[in-house]
């Protein structure tokens, strides 16, 4: 292959965001590949490949502006901020515009049409759904994790692979499309060379292809985006991966057969689309106007943002805390922290990152799996093991129940057997799928063994580690008798994106090992003189405590057994009450959203329903980033909307601003992969959604299908976004806002172009708040900044 052919192709693949599996699954930004792109470009482009929108249809924004909620001023501010010779004249001319009805999207008007749809109007043959159909039944097999009886030969790269399995395929030829498997025999060896063949063959212009070959590679949906996972991994690790290519080249070698088959009636029309593919990606007025009335409905959201930093918070008390609790900066834990610290003010509460700093590669009691417990944007940097080799020398039988019990699980999944295990089963499993249909399974927080670190990991790296994670944390004075570090997870049955309720930082895991190894380092005394060193004096009668707050039934639980609490016993006993108190009014504010629940008493239920699609309500519903001293939010209302990340810039202007630069570059970047797959699952569920939960299928281990087989569905299911009669999630991009100097905000985006396209392109919007605390200074693009204007209330909440 060419250079060129190579450097299209590779940008197609970029162009696709990966996807996580099952297990380990995590938010990911569906418009990853176009974070260089702003709003309506994004949407230029992806109406040209797949005809997907990128916001919300115009009755919506409609419907805002008539209850005041979007006021012609935010219209207004949102023009100023689109392209000149596109962008509307003034506010009234957008309403003009809503008022006309929209009969079809400019996204499926640009949509230009493949072979395989060109073929399938000429034949009457659903190409497009085939190809799907028939790539998914392979793809489902050569990705594999364990769940197939058959599973593909491993070893082999995509391309081959899928060779030597359509080489015997029939069912292309069933449907019509003689001479497929010989097609496929006689196409070239190699993945570049059969990409290559394939566009001389359809007469593909070059300035065609990548675009040609983004809207090939969206057709397959879901699969082609764990090809690209694979390429994600590679990449991490130094290395690289060409799965991507070979889908694209196992989609071309179809879309090949296909033109060959239908020339004499498609060629006219294909040769009219690829002029089409071959034209600059240029964005329309009708998707300007789209994206005027998406930042106006943001802007909206921040009024309402700025008017609650406006309010003053309650004075702080000078006395030592009995307790302070660090939770993760998950939008879950701002209900349960405003409750906590509501119930005595001896309770202060901090938030971090929840896997705490900890970037472990952890292998659970008995169990021989890595679970990579951290971002998955960095690379795991130490490893750890629950329990020691006594454990595991003593519980043997552990091992082989857990090994059994994988076993058993494959066989109840497996194709052949998922029908015949409760018939051969017969009475001894009744009574599991009773109590499991009455919702009495017990569900508990994870228990295990405590981890422990390599021992490798010396004393001068504990100290090190624990300096950074501290300072992050902004707790380097002032600490509690207790120090609480309270991982988070979710208890929920039967539920396939059980993971996707986990925590995101720890990679789709649940939080308690990060939480409980970095309690012992802490706890440890030879750390704590390393810490004295550097400026951070912890009392001796502190004590760090791992917990684990469950998001399902927010009930707490805490790892005492870990270490000695003896001398904290009092404090101890006392803790427990305000968390079980905390957790009652949590829950109850909880019901007033979720469907069906009639109070608190309700909520915990959820967890154990294995036919609950709504056992909590996860990210849904955020709209804002805050990076400040808890002092600027407490006692304020954020309806589990917001990300609260504890942070005081005066700590960390000794040191450059280090902290800030990882907050900016890591917990914020993660929080927009959240916000915007929540955007993308609201506003193109078909393209980017997880589909109905009702009737998913788990393939391979990997993700969920609808029915029996087709696309990957690689997003969230509509039923985490919608409650059945509207969308419970707000898609509004993220609002940032930092307390710190703006220049430093200035220099650490100057050094992090990835950083800096999501806020020049508003994939983010970045605010200054100011010593007050108020939203002071808005990101304008550019490493510029203007003032923002004094809040003023929506019409709707004045």
């Amino acid at each position: 292959m060419t250079t060129s052919h190579l450097k299209a192709a590779d940008q197609a693949v970029r162009a696709i965001p990966p996807v996580w599996p099952l297990a380990s699954s995590v938010a990911v930004n569906p418009y990853l590949g176009q974070s260089h792109m702003s709003l309506a470009e994004t949407g230029a482009l992806l109406a040209r490949v797949s005809g997907v929108v990128m916001t919300m249809p115009r009755e919506w924004y409609g419907e805002k502006i008539a209850k005041g909620e979007i006021t012609d001023a935010d219209i207004t501010a949102a023009i100023a901020n689109a392209p000149e010779a596109l962008r509307p004249a003034d506010a009234q001319a957008v309403h003009d515009a809503l008022a006309k009805p929209q009969q079809i999207t400019e996204a499926e008007a640009q949509r230009l049409p493949t072979v395989a749809s060109l073929a399938a109007n000429v034949t009457g043959i659903d190409w497009p759904s085939i190809i799907s159909y028939r790539i998914g039944v392979w793809a489902a097999g050569y990705f594999d994790q364990g769940q197939a009886l058959w599973a593909a030969p491993k070893g082999r790269n995509a391309y081959a692979a899928w060779r030597e399995t359509a080489t015997h395929d029939l069912t292309p030829e069933i449907a019509g499309l003689k001479g497929f498997a010989q097609h496929v025999v006689d196409a070239p060896d190699n993945a570049p060379d059969a990409i290559l063949r394939a566009v001389e063959t359809l007469n593909l212009p070059e300035a065609a292809w990548p675009t040609f070959f983004h809207g090939q590679l969206t057709s397959l949906g879901g699969w082609s985006q764990v090809a690209r996972y694979k390429l994600w991994q590679a990449e991490l690790a130094g290395e690289t991966d060409t799965t991507g290519i070979e889908f694209l080249a196992i989609r071309l070698v179809w879309a090949e057969a296909l033109y060959l088959h239908a020339k004499d009636t498609i060629e006219e029309s294909w040769r009219e689309a690829a002029a089409k593919y071959a034209e600059p990606v240029e964005p329309t007025a009708d998707l300007v106007l789209d994206q005027v009335l998406q930042e106006a409905a943001e802007r909206a959201a921040q009024r309402d943002l700025a008017d609650m930093f406006a309010k003053p918070a309650p004075q702080a008390s000078e006395k030592r805390k009995t307790l302070q609790a660090a939770f993760c900066i998950d939008v879950r834990s701002e209900v349960f922290r405003r409750s906590l610290e509501a119930v005595d003010p001896a309770i202060e509460t901090l938030g971090f990152a929840g896997f705490f700093g900890i970037t472990a590669s952890h292998k659970g009691f008995a169990s021989d799996v890595a679970e990579h417990r951290l971002p998955v944007l960095l690379n795991a940097g130490l490893h750890s093991v629950s329990g020691d080799a006594d454990d595991e020398k003593k519980d043997q039988a552990t091992r082989f129940s857990k090994r059994a019990s994988r076993a058993w699980g494959r066989f109840k999944l497996a194709a052949v057997s998922s029908f015949a295990f409760v018939e051969a089963t017969g009475p001894v499993y009744v009574g599991k799928l009773v109590r499991d249909a009455l919702g009495k399974t017990k569900t508990e927080a994870p228990n295990e063994p405590a981890p422990r670190l390599d021992p490798s990991l010396s004393l001068d790296d504990q100290i090190e580690a624990s300096n950074t994670v501290l300072r992050a944390m902004s707790l380097i004075d002032d600490f509690a008798k207790i120090v609480l570090l309270a991982g988070h997870g979710a208890s929920v049955t039967n539920n396939p994106h059980k993971s996707a309720l986990h925590c995101g930082a720890c990679g789709g895991y649940s939080g308690e090992v990060n939480a409980r190894l970095l309690a012992a380092v802490l706890n440890s005394a030879d750390v704590r003189k390393g810490l004295v060193k550097k400026g951070i004096n912890i009392p001796e009668d502190t004590l760090f405590l791992a917990g684990l707050h469950d998001t399902t039934t927010d009930a707490i639980t805490l790892y005492e057994g870990d270490q000695p609490v003896t001398s904290h016993t009092a404090e101890l006993k006392t803790i427990k009450t305000w968390f079980e108190a905390a957790g009652k009014v949590t829950r109850a504010e909880r019901a007033l959203r979720l469907p069906r629940a009639e109070g608190e008493n309700h909520i915990a239920p959820r967890s154990q329903d294995w036919a609950e699609t709504r056992p909590e309500w996860a990210l849904a519903g955020c709209k804002a980033f805050i990076a400040a001293p808890r002092s600027r939010t407490s006692g304020k209302s954020l309806e589990g909307r917001a990300f609260l990340h504890t942070y005081d810039w005066r700590k960390d202007a000794e040191n450059g601003f280090g902290v800030l630069e990882l907050i900016m570059t890591a917990p914020v970047v993660v929080a927009s992969w959240i916000s915007l797959q929540y955007y993308g699952s609201s506003v193109a569920p078909q393209a980017f959604g997880g589909g109905n939960k009702l009737i998913h299928n788990v393939v391979g281990g990997i993700g969920v299908v609808e029915g029996n087989g087709g696309s990957l569905c690689p997003g969230l299911p509509w039923q985490s976004v919608h409650d059945g009669e509207k969308l419970a999630h707000d898609p509004l991009r993220l609002s940032v806002c930092i307390e710190a100097p703006t220049d430093a905000m200035s220099e650490i985006l100057s050094r992090h172009e990835g950083v800096r396209d999501l806020f020049d392109n508003n994939w983010l919007h970045l605010f200054a708040l100011d010593a007050e605390g108020k939203m002071a200074m808005r990101y304008v693009g550019d490493l510029k900044w203007e003032a923002v204007s004094t809040p003023v209330k929506s019409a709707a909440a004045a």
